[in-house]
């Protein structure tokens, strides 16, 4: 599956139709989600306002608020005419390069949180098995992360494979979960330098984990991303 399904695939598990009494608010959340973790990337273009409203279940007015929420935020720009549209306007950071974001009781407790969440979805899929165009969208996540030219751009492909495997579960609950806790590590990677050892043993890791979940083997799909996820969580209280 090329760079391009794989997208789509996450921009549509990612803005998932939007419950509950606060549209608007939610609305601006998931597409924001979705620009800062790459879904979106710079320069892509969002789907036209009718296509991407019925898509997450709101009228194309809570949509066009929201698009004016992420403009003034500074994540996309509008152009008029013929190839304009709505156009992301984001530059992932490099990590160390902010602050952080959140309080850090909330950023450590997202790690705790994490080592429960995402084990279960990498067994979880394992067990499901997947066929020919799930095997291809999670080889194309995987490749992303081997393939990124930056820090910032390997960040962002990193939430993508764990959001791809979430994706996999089938449970809107599970990537909920994962969506939530791949921003709480978006903030605090931001936070600290990345070196290229830890990206290195990153990729190691990664490759592991789906070669697990392609070869059905579901005890080692849970036991490699808890690794992964007790390695990270070391890195992070140490530099935080």
């Amino acid at each position: 599956m090329s760079d391009i399904l794989l997208d789509e695939h996450l921009a549509a598990a990612v803005l998932r139709p939007v419950r509950g009494h606060h549209a608007f608010e939610a609305c601006v959340e998931r597409l924001a989600t979705s620009i800062r973790l790459g879904v979106y990337e710079q320069g892509s273009t969002l789907p036209p306002e009718r296509e991407l409203a019925e898509h997450m279940g709101v009228s194309r007015a809570t949509l066009r608020e929201a698009i004016a929420a992420l403009r003034e935020a500074g994540l996309v720009v509008t152009r008029r005419g013929r190839g304009g549209g709505t156009v992301v306007d984001h530059r992932p950071d490099e990590p160390g390069s902010r602050t952080l974001q959140r309080p850090r009781e909330e950023l450590l407790d997202a790690l705790e949180f994490r080592r429960i969440v995402e084990p279960g979805a990498a067994q979880a899929v394992a067990e499901l098995g997947l066929g020919d165009a799930q095997t291809s969208m999670l080889r194309a996540a995987l490749a992303k992360v081997d393939q990124a030219t930056s820090k910032a751009l390997h960040r962002q492909a990193d939430s993508q494979l764990h959001l791809a495997i979430a994706s996999l579960t089938g449970s809107p609950m599970a990537l909920d979960a994962v969506t939530t806790v791949q921003m709480c590590l978006h903030d605090m990677l931001d936070a600290i330098p990345v070196l290229d050892r830890n990206i290195e043993h990153s990729r190691e890791q990664h490759g592991a984990i789906v070669q697990a979940i392609l070869d059905g083997d579901a005890d080692a799909a849970r036991l490699t991303m808890e690794r992964h996820c007790d390695d990270t969580a070391a890195l992070l209280r140490g530099l935080l």
